[in-house]
């Protein structure tokens, strides 16, 4: 579960909490001062999401690249029986 929200959900939600961050802080800023407080624009979020998609995309790349064994490194072995119990299947 973990793994998901780390390679997945995280990423994508980043640039997104940012943007409303950002907004937020600003229209406080805003009230604060009197000026014009900045909207909420399908812009920003079509942007932030596609900042989310890159983010992605980039991490999932660099964890393929970066992790894993190198093939032919460890030998997989099969389920088998053991004194009658099955032995679930592991790489050596």
């Amino acid at each position: 579960m973990t793994r998901i929200l780390l390679h997945y959900v995280l990423p994508l939600l980043l640039p997104t909490l940012a943007y409303l961050t950002w907004v937020w802080y600003y229209r406080q800023r805003a009230k604060a001062t009197g000026g014009d407080p900045p909207e909420i624009t399908k812009g920003g979020l079509f942007w932030s999401l596609i900042a989310g998609i890159v983010l992605l995309i980039v991490g999932l790349i660099a964890l393929a690249v970066f992790t894993g064994a190198d093939p032919g490194a460890g030998g997989y072995q099969s389920p088998r029986l053991e004194d009658g119990r099955i032995m679930p299947p592991k790489f050596k």
